[in-house]
């Protein structure tokens, strides 16, 4: 499925934290991993050839500087261009801590230049002298009834299948208000979103012939995501991103976002 998975550095402990899934990752079919440091000009007083040597030695990955004379996403961009089939895996954030909105600025642009989807991974700054490798087991897919098949939901389907791993279908339903539950019970909302993310599931499966499993939600969208998904370092979560407004400067959606921000796993993202 893919040929080589690309990890952007800048140096931080914040962008080295997505290593592991990517190294768990490229170690299914021995995929090729590779650790870029990007520099916006010309270095300091550290050397980004030794550090990306060191944690490259560290991965069993291949090592690349590159210098962004046009931005450190459009180095990544054009990096990532040059070999068709690489997955782009980068975290929310990087050197200086401070996040836009949901994105750091770099990782904005980076998805929305991407052509297909990004794996990102909001980090916690925690210091781990070794960080083990991590291969998904479950990949959950929530899903709602106003979404298209085609798009993330493909792309968590084969990337499920291609690493051996469990696809969970998921849907959420939302408190109702009493007017609304006056035009439609909520029971009867219930039984929609069941058949909907089953047939959804079975969709799936015919498709990609991947083992899927199916549930439905109850709550606040974000909490129950985050419920479903707590504690479980081998999960993942695939999920779209929408544009609600031009105020919404990273241009993810409320719910994408709120998980990026508090699930504590990778999430595949496609932007729109």
């Amino acid at each position: 499925m893919y040929k080589r998975i690309l990890v952007p550095l800048d140096g931080s402990r914040y962008s080295e934290e997505i290593i592991p899934y990517a190294r768990g990752l490229a170690a299914t079919h021995d995929t090729e991993l590779v650790l870029l440091r990007v520099m916006e000009g010309a270095p300091g007083n550290d050397n980004p050839t030794d550090y990306v040597k060191r944690l490259a030695s560290a991965y069993a990955a291949s090592g690349l500087c590159r210098i962004g004379t046009d931005g450190a996403a459009e180095a990544i961009l054009d990096e990532a261009y040059r070999e068709p089939g690489t997955l782009l895996a980068l975290t929310s954030r990087g050197r200086s801590g401070l996040l836009e909105l949901a994105l750091g600025s770099v990782a904005q642009r980076v998805l929305r230049g991407a052509h297909g989807p990004v794996l990102v991974y909001h980090p916690t700054g925690e210091v781990v002298t070794a960080r083990p490798p991590r291969r998904p087991q479950r990949i959950v897919l929530p899903i709602a009834s106003t979404d298209s098949l085609e798009g993330i939901a493909d792309e968590a389907a084969r990337l499920a299948r291609w690493i051996n791993a469990e696809l969970e279908v998921v849907s959420v339903v939302e408190p109702m208000s009493a007017a609304d539950r006056a035009q439609v019970p909520e029971s009867d909302l219930a039984v929609m979103e069941s058949a909907f993310v089953r047939s959804t599931a079975e969709k799936l499966v015919k498709a990609h012939g991947v083992r899927v499993n199916w549930d439905t939600l109850h709550g606040d969208p974000v909490d129950a995501i985050v419920e479903r998904v707590a504690g479980q370092r081998e999960t993942m979560l695939a999920m779209s991103t929408r544009r609600k407004s031009a105020l919404e400067a990273a241009f993810l959606g409320s719910v994408t976002a709120g998980c990026l921000r508090r699930a504590g796993v990778p999430i595949l993202m496609r932007a729109p």
